[in-house]
């Protein structure tokens, strides 16, 4: 072999990790129908899980629209919205949605979904959606949001936000998982614990994939001295995994 060709170096731009070949697809949800951009498959980039659709948010989407009176009238941020299929289907019933994430690639899908969604017709009230970055234990962006929702939330959303990298290289990902969990809850606590009657709760959309996981959500939700409880009749199989809703309060 040639030395030269033994010392070429192949260079690939960020963009080659990058699959922005996103689709409109169609959900339904109890009487909503919602149409957006996502992709089939994921990105070879980690951290781009959230240009799918996870079977955790249609768990949670499932449940919300059998139970839409707790959305009625609310306000609600939603923690790693992805392309925003939970945040779109709430905004047919609440006053005003925050859906955020932490990645900029993501946030720019989650707002080509906030203007197709506001351009459909069978959206009423897509104008209360609001997109904002927020990387868990982020004070800073945190503080922003609050500084325009100084009262807080009455609901704090979220779906398969807790294992997305899970099904990927395991040893790689393992310390990140752990390491973003106690981030997750913190940020959780804090907005649980804002406005004047702090009666706001974080539903959760869980997906099992592995016990270690499920010990650690449990774990750091109790560590951070929240109380979390499973919303009974909610146990299902969804995408031949098991799931479950889970309430999440201060005491």
């Amino acid at each position: 072999m040639d030395s030269g060709e033994e010392n070429d170096i192949v260079c690939l731009d960020e963009s080659f990790f990058i699959n922005d070949n996103y689709q409109i697809a169609r959900f339904t949800f109890g009487s909503q129908i919602l149409e957006l951009y996502c992709l089939q498959s994921a990105s070879t980039d980690f951290d781009l899980t959230g240009q799918m659709v996870w079977p955790g948010a249609e768990l949670l989407n499932d449940y919300l629209s059998k139970n839409s009176d707790i959305l009625r009238g609310c306000s609600v941020i939603e923690l790693g919205s992805g392309v925003g299929i939970t945040g779109i289907l709430c905004s047919r019933f609440c006053r005003e949605v925050v859906m955020t994430d932490h990645n900029d690639e993501v946030l720019k899908i989650l707002t080509r979904n906030i203007e197709l969604d506001d351009s459909s017709k069978n959206s009423v009230c897509s104008s209360k959606l609001k997109s904002a970055k927020l990387e868990w234990g982020n004070s800073e962006q945190l503080d922003e949001i609050l500084q325009w929702h100084p009262e807080g939330f009455d609901l704090v959303l979220g779906a398969d936000i807790y294992i997305l990298f899970y099904t990927f290289i395991y040893y790689f990902f393992a310390s990140f998982q752990q390491a973003s969990v106690p981030l997750l809850f913190h940020t959780v606590k804090r907005l649980l614990n804002v406005g004047p009657k702090k009666k706001c709760r974080f539903i959760l959309g869980y997906v099992s994939r592995a016990k270690v996981m499920d010990d650690m959500v449990i774990g750091e939700a109790s560590r951070h001295g929240l109380h979390i409880t499973e919303v009974a009749g909610t146990r299902a199989e969804i995408r031949n995994l098991g799931g479950v809703i889970y309430e999440i309060t201060c005491p």
